[in-house]
């Protein structure tokens, strides 16, 4: 006696996760990390006054808008890069390599867009000042989120990404 099994076609074949989902999860990783990195620069840049909001709003958005594209590009170049340099490392110092790399190119660009929008470059010395200073406060910050990020993050991101 044997009983016929009907498959569900629903069950063998993985769901597509929808685009929208994937936008929504990539805004909000930039807008976290891009938010907290514009908002200790623009602190470090012009300190807690009546515009601060105003101040760190507009870096915010000037940061992502100049950094998404660069961003994108270096991390593709990165990754060809490390992987042509460092072929027979583990997948894990790859990505430490790469995150440390990136977190210093992009947090230097995103200081000095910081630092145009709350300085500009009237006086260069305070301009530089600026730059320096909020590269600076920032960068432990954005080291360690893009450590945790390549090391527990990234590889779910890239099978979410994927799926």
């Amino acid at each position: 006696m044997s009983t016929s099994v009907s498959v569900n076609p629903e069950m063998v074949e993985p769901k597509k996760t929808p685009v929208i989902y994937k936008i929504l999860v990539m805004i909000s990783i930039i807008a976290l990390i891009g938010g907290t990195l514009t908002g200790i620069m623009t602190y470090v840049n012009v300190g807690v006054t009546e515009r601060f909001y105003a101040d760190w709003f507009t870096s915010f958005i000037s940061a992502v808008l100049v950094m998404a594209p660069i961003g994108f590009v270096m991390m593709t170049l990165m990754h060809k890069l490390v992987n042509k340099l460092l072929p027979s490392s583990s997948e894990l110092k790859r990505n430490l390599v790469i995150s440390v790399f990136m977190a210093l190119t992009m947090e230097s660009l995103m200081a000095f867009v910081t630092a145009t929008n709350n300085i500009g470059y009237a006086d260069m010395r305070l301009f530089l000042n600026g730059w320096a200073e909020g590269l600076l406060a920032a960068l432990p910050i954005g080291l360690t989120i893009m450590l945790i990020m390549s090391v527990t993050v990234k590889p779910k991101l890239e099978r979410f990404l994927k799926s």
